[in-house]
């Protein structure tokens, strides 16, 4: 596994608009002592993010594209992904029609392959990212059981979010093993409970929630994880989705990444 403990840009999704504010993002990331990072987020053309990244000295590993892209120009979404240096390419979500049913989900699984498919062939590959509603049954398996068995394992790959494997009520680590070397990606994605506020989830900086992250870790070395990625949506650290990749930051320094 990288050790070099990687920033998911959509945390700080706000700051990257503009050439000028995602060359201050990626300073101050840099500054932080981040090494890799993953593209989303941003509506900045490939080329504009590669030159900003290299001169911060900050490398791609794997981007969120919309699945509407995957399906309408996959050869763009294949050039975007050259470009910024990523060969993981990923999707955020499926579109919520598909999920809703078994047809649904097995057209989705359908097109899902022929991207794939098209993927491997550039010696590249796709990555799911799951949230919580991939744990809902339908026709009495989960809708990420079905995904993860009714798809080409050497092609169809997983990026797992820790936060939202726990929503859905399974154990992160338990599914990073199950899913070995397929999960080749996780964000790193604290889950915290307030007293004042016992009855939802909060998403919290890495090592300041009720995850077991020597568990979370250690699975990710079983399954042969590639890259974890720090990824934060929300309740920041004094309002400062910096603020919070810099506490996460330290918290796994002590945990052996840099």
């Amino acid at each position: 596994m990288d050790k070099r403990i990687g920033a998911q840009l959509f945390t700080v999704r706000d700051f990257m608009k503009t050439p000028e504010d995602f060359d201050d993002a990626c300073k101050k990331i840099s500054q932080t002592g981040y090494k890799t990072v993953q593209i989303s987020g941003t509506p900045l053309e490939a080329k504009v993010i590669r030159e900003i990244l290299d001169k911060y000295g900050l490398k791609a590993m794997l981007s969120h594209l919309p699945f509407d892209a995957f399906e309408k120009k996959l050869d763009w979404v294949i050039e975007y992904n050259k470009t910024i240096g990523a060969d993981l390419c990923g999707l955020g979500m499926m579109p919520m029609e598909y999920a809703e049913s078994v047809d649904g989900i097995g057209n989705f699984i359908e097109k899902a392959n022929r991207i794939c498919d098209a993927l491997k062939k550039e010696n590249m590959y796709f990555g799911y990212h799951n949230h919580s509603l991939e744990f809902a049954k339908i026709g009495g398996k989960t809708v990420f059981d079905i995904l993860s068995e009714e798809t080409d394992p050497e092609a169809f790959n997983f990026i797992v979010d820790t936060y939202w494997v726990q929503v859905g009520g399974k154990n992160p680590a338990k599914c990073i093993k199950k899913l070995g070397k397929r999960a080749m990606a996780v964000h790193f994605k604290d889950y915290k409970i307030e007293v004042a506020d016992w009855g939802h989830s909060k998403m919290a900086e890495v090592g300041s929630g009720n995850l077991d992250w020597d568990e979370i870790i250690a699975a990710c070395e079983t399954a042969g994880t590639r890259w974890a990625f720090v990824e934060q949506d929300g309740d920041w650290l004094e309002a400062s989705p910096f603020k919070s990749l810099e506490v996460s930051y330290e918290f796994l320094k002590t945990k052996g990444f840099i």
